[in-house]
């Protein structure tokens, strides 16, 4: 009490109460973690690092402020691993929206259906039904959550995992080839399909005059693994036409048959794939939606991991994204 009445404290905006420092600095600090760790942000500034990590987790929010949002649009789904050897996957949630801008959502602690499904019900409902297409890969556990959750959204398989797939099923075949022909050729004839490995991957107008030469010697050997090459080259060359869903059906089924007269069997796992995810997949021709935002996004978050290696906590990862991603925009720089 002073001549008494209460003792008040005054509060001043350029001070968070719960800080050590000013706003100002507690901002620069944040400025300085964009793409840095916090170990480094700590020797520059000469603070401790649990002051810098303290400053991320005052500032930084650990989930998706929704209120910042009007429309979603494109949500994409996929999953990284937090250790090497593809172990401890986490869900990254991201959404492409209108203006082309790709903002995170969120970060799920495990891939199952409940997890998927639980954060997909956070979304306020206003915002859910903007959403109109999910892209993912071909994880059941999605694809089931998305369809009981998000009822205007169409749903997307991600035309570079289906091109992962028939493209390992005709790599299969030439890896059992050169098996064949390494122990069939004479050493020195065998050594001439050096360098065949990359030529084959390469789609046909990607190819150097050597690897056309080299894959023209390795096809006279094996006319199937030509054949499968071929299949493979107007499988691509169909996603890359913008065609009609329609159309499109209509294309992939002639595509089907001539693989089934081919007689080849390197493609057999691939059209099983083909037959249970059949309106997923051609539902890319409808607005060629596709992940490709998520996989630029990914390629992001592993330079991240490798940078901040030991981040574990899902609201912290929440957070070094979103500072990356946003840090500048919102601190003004």
């Amino acid at each position: 009490m002073c001549e008494g009445r209460p003792t008040t404290t005054q509060r001043v905006d350029w001070r968070d109460p719960n800080s050590p420092h000013t706003v100002a600095y507690d901002n620069h600090v944040l400025l300085q973690l964009v793409n840095s760790t916090v170990e480094d942000v700590s020797v520059k500034e000469h603070l401790s690092y649990d002051s810098v990590a303290g400053v991320l987790e005052r500032r930084i929010q650990g989930k998706v402020d929704w209120s910042a949002y009007s429309a979603l649009g494109v949500l994409g789904l996929d999953e990284i691993a937090l250790k090497k050897g593809h172990r401890d996957f986490v869900v990254i949630v991201t959404a492409h929206l209108e203006d082309g801008q790709v903002v995170i959502l969120g970060v799920l602690s495990n891939r199952e259906k409940a997890t998927v499904v639980a954060f997909l019900r956070s979304i306020p409902e206003k915002l859910r039904w903007t959403i109109h297409t999910a892209c993912c890969d071909m994880y059941e556990g999605y694809a089931e959550a998305v369809r009981e959750e998000l009822d205007n959204a169409r749903i997307v398989i991600d035309r570079f995992h289906v091109a992962q797939k028939y493209r390992d099923a005709a790599d299969k075949l030439r890896i059992q080839e050169l098996k064949r022909l390494k122990k069939e050729l004479p050493e020195e004839e065998y050594k001439n399909l050096k360098g065949s490995l990359w030529a084959f991957r390469k789609s046909n107008a990607d190819l150097s005059p050597t690897e056309r030469k080299v894959l023209q010697l390795l096809f006279s050997y094996s006319p199937k693994l030509a054949l499968a090459y071929q299949l493979r080259e107007q499988l691509t060359a169909i996603f890359e036409q913008h065609l009609s869903k329609a159309a499109a059906k209509i294309k992939i089924r002639d595509w089907v048959r001539q693989v089934q007269k081919s007689g080849l069997q390197c493609f057999g796992d691939f059209l099983k794939t083909l037959k249970k995810w059949w309106e997923e997949i051609t539902n890319f021709f409808v607005d060629r939606a596709n992940s490709g935002f998520v996989e630029g996004f990914n390629n992001k978050l592993k330079v991240l991991k490798r940078r901040c290696y030991g981040i574990f906590n899902v609201e912290n990862l929440f957070r070094r994204i979103y500072l990356d991603l946003e840090g500048y925009r919102l601190l003004g720089e």
